[in-house]
Parts: structure tokens; sequence; C-alpha cells
């Protein structure tokens, strides 16, 4: 099972790319239901996600992903300003 800094990675990854593309297209990419994504963070999950991302799992546990500097709810990079 997943620890809990593992799971809130997971679903850091999950706001930043629903907060990109929708929740709607995010729960089909990755064949969950919109109500398991927006509660769950489990280990198919977690692999659904950084295959979708095109990160490695371990990145997306260790909280990589999304990358530094990059908020995690829109996308906005803080260089960017």
């Amino acid at each position: 099972l997943f620890r809990s800094k593992e799971q809130a990675n997971v679903k850091t990854a999950i706001a930043f790319l629903r907060a990109r593309a929708g929740v709607k297209p995010i729960a089909k990419a990755l064949r969950f239901s919109r109500a398991t994504i927006q509660r769950a963070a489990g280990p198919v999950l977690a692999f659904r996600v950084a295959r979708l991302a095109g990160v490695s799992v371990d990145d997306l546990l260790t909280g990589k992903y999304p990358p530094p500097g990059v908020c995690p709810h829109c996308g906005h990079r803080k260089e960017d300003d």
C-alpha cells in the first residue's frame, strides 16, 4: 500500500492533469470513473497516471511530477511571470 505522502503526490498529479484537460477526459483516458479519480490514489491509478503523464511511476510517487516551479493546480510556471 502507498504511504500518505505517495497518495498525496498521485492526487497532486491528478489535480494538475485535471486542471489542464478537465476531469471527464482524464477519467476516460485513465479508464476510471470521475468519482474514483477524485477520491482514490491506489497503485493501479498511479501506474495509469504516470503513463498518461509520460513520467516514471517513481517520479510520480516521489513528487517530481508536476515539475518543480509549476503550480499543481493550474500548470502556470513561476518563470513565466
